[in-house]
């Protein structure tokens, strides 16, 4: 089901919790995030949206110019999947910058909570992989995130100007595990989303970075018309995965990115609606509520 206008941009990046403000401290205590609502959302519109019956308690976290929504449902659903490996299909984490991957590493295990996918600490990737380093774990309730630092001189345009007062400096792209490649790039290039930049990543770096034996990835980076966060697409090669988990709303597990359109509201896209990619991972569509910027006028 394709978006009536083409997606302006990823508005707002929603994790399920059990314990909204628990897990906002933890984001506020790791990452320097800032509370900026909380709210208590219900009523037959949110019910149908989200496929659940009750409300739900939101808290808005603003890291950067981006904003993580954590959202914890009247009944709760299940908890994270206790093996879930970075190949699996319903795994989705969203990259956090930083402008020093040694003092963001420090920090982060000062303040603890968390468990490590990564193994040895920050992997540094080949220029064939991007030449950042990475390093991939998880929140506390089982949540995946990267930490992810870019070399001098070789960031994004988005990040060149960003201010090194702050050592985590906002959320560069969501990154989604898919079944093939082709079926994935046809569904979000149908939604606006257009490809910049494909690569293949793979030797022990990689490895490590995704506690996978013989990882080898390919990677398609899919960016919509504003100049924020990017989509990646994560396909795995030669890995065992389970399947796309049924889940619900209100389980952990679901991730959810909420999408803007680009343009005036017009009869049809006024509220917001849930889909779903090729492999169940859950999009929200919402109106436009910002002045369309196109990129290529960046």
């Amino acid at each position: 089901m394709n978006a009536i206008k083409p997606v302006y941009r990823i508005a707002r990046f929603g994790l399920t919790t059990a314990n909204a403000s628990r897990l906002a401290q933890f984001y506020e205590d790791a990452f320097g995030c800032r509370r900026d609502a909380v709210e208590h959302a219900g009523g037959p519109d949110f019910e149908t949206l989200m496929n659940v019956r009750g409300g739900a308690q939101c808290i808005r976290l603003r890291l950067g110019h981006e904003i993580i929504e954590l959202v914890q449902f009247e009944y709760p659903g299940r908890p994270y999947p206790a093996y879930s490996p970075a190949s699996d299909l319903i795994f989705q984490h969203f990259a956090i910058v930083v402008s020093n991957m040694n003092e963001a590493w420090t920090h982060l295990c000062a303040v603890g909570g968390w468990s490590a996918i990564t193994q040895g600490g920050p992997q540094h990737l080949p220029e064939s992989s991007g030449d950042v380093t990475a390093f991939k774990f998880r929140d506390p309730e089982g949540h995946p995130l990267e930490l992810l630092s870019f070399p001098a001189g070789k960031a994004p345009p988005r990040w060149q100007g960003a201010s090194r007062k702050n050592i985590f400096l906002g959320i560069d792209h969501s990154a989604l595990c898919i079944a093939d490649s082709a079926v994935s790039r046809t569904f979000y290039e149908g939604l606006g989303f257009t490809i910049s930049a494909h690569a293949f990543n793979c030797g022990p770096e990689q490895e490590r970075l995704d506690d996978l034996p013989g990882a080898r990835v390919e990677v398609t980076a899919l960016a919509p018309r504003d100049i924020g966060p990017h989509i990646e697409l994560l396909c795995y090669r030669g890995q065992t995965r389970h399947p796309p988990v049924a889940s619900k709303s209100n389980d952990t597990a679901a991730t959810r990115l909420v999408l803007e359109l680009c343009g005036r509201p017009t009869e049809g896209d006024e509220a917001p609606r849930a889909i779903q990619d090729p492999d169940a991972h859950r999009l929200i569509i919402i109106p436009a509520i910002s002045i369309c910027r196109d990129r290529n006028d960046a």
